[in-house]
């Protein structure tokens, strides 16, 4: 098996909750593209040798020219059309990594703000144990609330975890995993799902709050808030 590790990067969605017509990934966060801040680290990365693109089939010049070739994202090798859902671009930039890689990184788009220790330290876990995420522990007190809108319990947060990207993960774990999910019709958020469904154990990294996944209008003020605060601090450096 080959040490390379190859990044998959699902940026394919359709952004619904954003409203307007530009795809999320491709909105401006500090004058730039969404999806480059997630390129630019993976490109910087010693511990990633290649990344896959999945993006929208109308897209795929787009991106091509104005984001990979003007930005000189040496390390994309391969630009896939995405699917309908997350799930369907992970599975077909899955299916395009060579098969002696051994380990490969899943990470959204739209998840501006990962940093090099987070890839180093979830790459580090799925090597020794399969499967790794970037999470966080449930800070905030968890409702179960019923269809009329009125609390049913408060739920037990100790050991409730929201999970985040990047996640990383044996090539063949998470191929087998997608294409069993595939012929089942069984639909997933995260592909970690997938590998507890079919029983495989995935261990967690404590991430960062600042990790955050754009959705929403107001996730491009808090992304553009956290940007200027990154700015500050590498100016005082």
């Amino acid at each position: 098996m080959s040490n390379r590790i190859v990044a998959l990067v699902p940026a394919a969605g359709r952004g619904l909750r954003m409203g307007g017509r530009v795809p999320k990934q491709f909105l401006s966060l500090g004058g730039q593209p969404l999806v480059l801040h997630s390129l630019r680290v993976l490109q910087a990365s010693s511990t990633i040798h290649e990344i896959i693109l999945a993006v929208p089939q109308n897209d795929m010049d787009y991106c091509l020219k104005e984001i990979i070739a003007k930005h000189h994202f040496t390390k994309v090798t391969k630009v896939v059309p995405g699917g309908a859902e997350r799930q369907d671009s992970v599975r077909h930039a899955l299916e395009a990594v060579h098969d002696d890689v051994d380990v490969v990184l899943v990470h959204d788009a739209v998840r501006p703000f990962l940093t090099e220790r987070m890839i180093e330290e979830v790459v580090s876990m799925a090597r020794a144990r399969g499967a790794a995420i970037i999470a966080l522990p449930m800070k905030d007190t968890v409702k179960q609330v019923g269809a009329d809108h009125v609390i049913e319990r408060t739920v037990d947060r100790a050991g409730l975890w929201l999970a985040q990207t990047p996640q990383a993960f044996r090539r063949n774990w998470l191929l087998a995993a997608h294409r069993k999910a595939h012929g089942a019709g069984i639909r997933a958020t995260d592909d970690a799902y997938l590998m507890e469904w079919c029983g495989y154990p995935v261990s967690v990294v404590e991430g960062s709050g600042e990790n955050i996944k754009v959705t929403r209008p107001e996730d491009m003020v808090i992304g553009e808030a956290i940007l200027a605060s990154r700015q500050a601090d590498v100016m005082k450096g």
